[in-house]
């Protein structure tokens, strides 16, 4: 049995058993475990922004390897990885396993958006874009002192304020939607309306589901904008957690439970509205920069 794998199992039962009993079994010792622990762990945060566009490769292609995997993730995506980072990232993801599933049925949704092609993407047709008029949106993964969790957050075009956010231990629709419930009363405060705000975010089932879609099109009258390629298509909001992620890191790492942890997103989500300057604002604060717009109205 290879190191690789012990290190799996010893992961595998790790908060169900004494870590030290398997320590023991295996013949594996506690500071290998724990090199191989923390290489896996700043390997995957250091290419968690390719993690997506390899998963949508296994799907389509599912008989591909590393090899064809690294050519198609350079030709379809404009993103370079040597191979053998390919081969240890399908290692660490399971995408091996992703690419032996079948997929289910495409949704009315998946199908709707497959059919109206480039017309998905509302933003990339839009000349000028005012406040409140474009919201972008996404999951990320933070890493804390407990294990990982998944924050959404929703972020304004023009004015770059923090509108909503979620965090829990899934990216999942109910989370999602709490964020826009957040965004919606954040919006309604500061005296906008969000009806037909364009909501822009890549194609995960989550923002392809029934729900999300039904609640921001049916209910709230807001409009729903997809990306094409990925994070390509969503760089704002790409900008946005590489700065948050970056600036917070060691303030994530203290956090040693999930509830200790909202509250630090959450003063952090405060600073940045009401205080980290923006230079494409004039070097204001985004809820500075909104109520000097509101002064002008």
């Amino acid at each position: 049995m290879s190191t690789e794998q012990k290190v799996a199992l010893v992961s595998g039962v790790e908060g169900c058993f004494s870590v030290e009993a398997a320590f023991r079994v295996l013949g594996l010792p506690r500071s290998t475990w724990y090199y191989h622990r923390s290489l896996r762990r700043s390997y995957e945060e250091k290419y968690e922004h390719v993690r997506g566009l390899l998963e949508a490769i296994a799907r389509d292609h599912p008989e591909y390897g590393y090899r064809r995997t690294t050519v198609e993730l350079r030709e379809r995506f404009d993103h370079r990885l040597n191979h053998k980072v390919v081969q240890r990232l399908h290692q660490l993801w399971d995408l091996p396993l992703m690419r032996g599933t079948r997929l289910p049925r495409p949704s009315g949704v998946r199908r709707v958006i497959v059919a109206a092609g480039d017309r998905v993407n509302l933003v990339r047709q839009l000349e000028v874009i005012e406040p409140f008029a474009v919201a972008y949106t996404d999951f990320t993964e933070l890493v804390y002192g407990a294990g990982k969790a998944h924050l959404i957050a929703i972020v304004d075009h023009h004015t770059k304020v923090s509108l909503g956010w979620a965090l829990d231990h899934r990216a999942v629709t109910e989370v999602a939607l709490r964020a826009w419930e957040m965004s919606k009363g954040t919006i309604k405060h500061l005296g906008w309306p969000f009806h037909g705000m364009i909501v822009h975010h890549d194609q995960d089932p989550v923002f392809t589901g029934y729900d999300w879609t039904g609640r921001l099109l049916l209910k709230d009258h807001a409009r729903v904008s997809y990306a094409l390629h990925g994070a390509r298509d969503n760089t704002e909001m790409e900008s946005f957690f590489s700065r948050f992620k970056t600036e917070n890191r060691s303030l994530f790492h203290d956090a040693n439970d999930l509830e200790t942890l909202r509250r630090v997103v959450a003063e952090r989500m405060d600073y940045y509205n009401r205080e980290r300057r923006h230079s494409s604002l004039g070097n204001k604060a985004p809820l500075d920069y909104v109520e000097s717009m509101r002064e002008k109205r």
